[in-house]
């Protein structure tokens, strides 16, 4: 039997707003299973259905965290909880070409290692600079 450590409260759903939708001109028909209003412009979401579905969600979550599964979050809360995390911009084919995605990250990281690895910890600019070749590092002088 799963344990559950959450409690789903209406109440606080209500006063969060989350049962404010979308504005009616802006909605995709197959979410009208789950709006339960139109009202002043917006569709108001269905909170039992959303109950439900959110128990179910944490159900899964919960399952998943157990058996060790990787996640893909929020920044803020992956970097709590160690999870990887995507926030600038989406690559496509990120989940459904990883592969490939995997393999020009790879290069990306190979070539910044090359270049950046050696300041990868340094927090600010260093008091002294020592340059062992004058001629080859012209730029750095």
């Amino acid at each position: 039997m799963i344990r559950r450590y959450w409690n789903i409260n209406l109440e606080e759903m209500l006063e969060a707003g989350v049962h404010f939708g979308h504005g009616t001109r802006k909605w995709n028909p197959r979410m009208g299973p789950y709006i339960s209003v139109k009202c002043k412009g917006i569709h108001i979401t269905n909170l039992t259905k959303t109950t439900c579905f959110l128990s179910e969600v944490c159900d899964l979550v919960f399952d998943a965290a157990r058996r060790r599964k990787q996640f893909l979050i929020v920044a803020r809360a992956a970097i709590k909880a160690h999870c990887h995390f995507v926030n600038k911009k989406w690559l496509g084919g990120i989940l459904t070409n990883w592969s490939t995605i995997e393999t020009r990250l790879q290069k990306q990281l190979s070539h910044l290692q090359t270049y950046l690895g050696g300041i990868k910890y340094m927090t600010g600019l260093p008091d002294i600079v020592i340059i062992v070749n004058q001629q080859e590092e012209y730029t750095a002088l």
